[in-house]
């Protein structure tokens, strides 16, 4: 598969967002029992959702605007999708949706631990999915 080079851009800038989502999960679970584990679960799914569109872009495939991780996992062929399980797509799209607002019951700090091992996972799976040039940093002067 031969990928554009203005879709390789907007992957690339995909990845960065999501790199971006992942360090602020990183850097909140270091509050330990300070974490805010909403915001962390909520970062952990931006960098899933970001990561699968970035991979989304690179083939050409079209999708909504959404933050629902299992509809943008099903536009992808079966064997380019990373192992995601359908309760955690539906949890990780909670994240980014009705976990944040009044009403929601609090997240314990172990479930966010797990969340932001997820999306790691799933960005290694993913990242290893990418051409490399969608993958390469950009290099600033």
């Amino acid at each position: 598969m031969v990928e554009s080079d203005a879709s390789v851009a907007v992957a690339r800038e995909w990845i960065a967002k999501a790199e971006n989502d992942l360090k602020t999960a990183e850097m909140a679970l270091r509050a330990a029992s300070e974490c805010p584990t909403d915001t962390t679960c909520f970062h952990a799914q931006q960098c899933i959702e970001k990561y699968t569109k970035a991979l989304l872009t690179v083939r050409g495939l079209a999708f909504a605007k959404t933050h629902n991780i299992r509809v943008l996992m099903e536009i992808l062929p079966i064997e380019s999708r990373p192992h995601l399980d359908r309760m955690w797509q539906d949890r990780l799209t909670d994240y980014a949706t009705s976990a944040r607002y009044p009403g929601w019951d609090e997240i314990p700090l172990g479930e966010a631990r797990k969340a932001v091992a997820v999306a790691k996972r799933v960005r290694r799976e993913i990242r290893g999915l990418l051409p490399k040039a969608a993958k390469a940093r950009k290099r600033t002067l």
